[in-house]
């Protein structure tokens, strides 16, 4: 059966659930919907079996949602890190402890309780040091971009083209408080963004659901930040796409995102997945991270 967006999100929902007591309200409150329009859409996931009239998701709703099932997550970590010197000198950024945690273990942990079964973490600059995350996630799989120091993260995206299809592409350097950003199942290809009035960072303007612009600074538009999802129509293009805007003049200048939301524009449909402001937060430069970790400020 193939689900509707809100059937999707409400079965979903449910089984985030576990078969744990909810009600339609906290089920409207978790997918930003009305109550009755979760009523209807749950009469319908009844009247097809995919869940039963307890509300408890069906072996048959489980197949149904296995096609949307997020196959792997790409931790983009090649980068210097060059504006939070002094700490990246020794220490790649994602690496780097807030409030005693590895910023890229904020990340990993969220993927994990999300039973995402494959992580492939693309590292650069001192890249030895990323061993030291397989004694708590021994599943990583790295690969290693020579290029980091004189190519954009388009070469860390070139080196895993081929394996963006249902898959979590996420920059390393970000400090999740949400995991439950990061989710087993995803309906479409899309990028997290933080709805804002007016903003000087990169950001990108969404018509009718579709991101049509990415650019520095806006108003009333959504704030990057740096985790998206790709279906598998979307992730197959993406390894053609790749390929051809990094050998193109100029491509290796280029960020990786630029592929799709700039070159190759044309060929997608990205939409965006609004989170909040305290759901994550990039830490830029070694001014911000004093000021959320006190520990450096010394």
């Amino acid at each position: 059966m193939n689900l509707t967006k809100k059937q999707f999100e409400v079965l979903t929902s449910i089984e985030r659930q576990k078969n744990n007591k909810y009600s339609q309200r906290s089920i409207a409150n978790d997918v930003n919907i009305s109550v009755g329009l979760v009523n209807k859409i749950i009469n319908e996931l009844i009247l097809n079996q995919l869940i039963n009239s307890n509300n408890q998701i069906t072996d048959k709703g489980l197949k149904a949602l296995e096609p949307y099932r997020v196959k792997r997550a790409i931790f983009l970590a090649a980068g210097f890190g060059s504006r939070l010197v002094p700490i990246t000198l020794n220490t790649p950024k994602p690496l780097v402890k807030v409030h005693g945690k590895r910023m890229i273990e904020t990340l990993l942990d969220a993927v994990v309780a999300a039973e995402i079964p494959e992580i492939i973490i693309v590292r650069g600059y001192l890249g030895e040091q990323f061993e030291v995350l397989l004694h708590k996630y021994p599943n990583i799989k790295f690969v290693d971009n020579k290029l980091y120091n004189e190519a954009n993260n388009i070469s860390s995206a070139y080196l895993v083209k081929d394996y963006l299809e249902n898959a979590y592409v996420l920059e390393s350097d970000l400090v999740l408080s949400n995991p439950n950003l990061i989710r087993k199942y995803e309906y479409n290809s899309h990028f997290l963004g933080i709805p804002v009035e007016k903003t000087d960072d990169w950001c990108i303007i969404v018509k009718k659901d579709v991101i049509t612009e990415e650019k520095i600074g806006g108003v009333n538009c959504h704030q990057m930040v740096g985790i998206s999802y790709y279906d598998a129509n979307d992730g197959k293009k993406l390894a053609k796409d790749i390929e051809e805007v990094f050998n193109s003049p100029g491509g290796k200048e280029k960020y990786w995102e630029q592929v799709q939301l700039v070159e190759k524009k044309d060929n997608y449909k990205i939409g965006v997945r609004e989170c909040k402001k305290d759901d994550i937060i990039e830490i830029d430069t070694f001014n911000e991270l004093k000021s959320i970790d006190k520990t450096y400020d010394i």
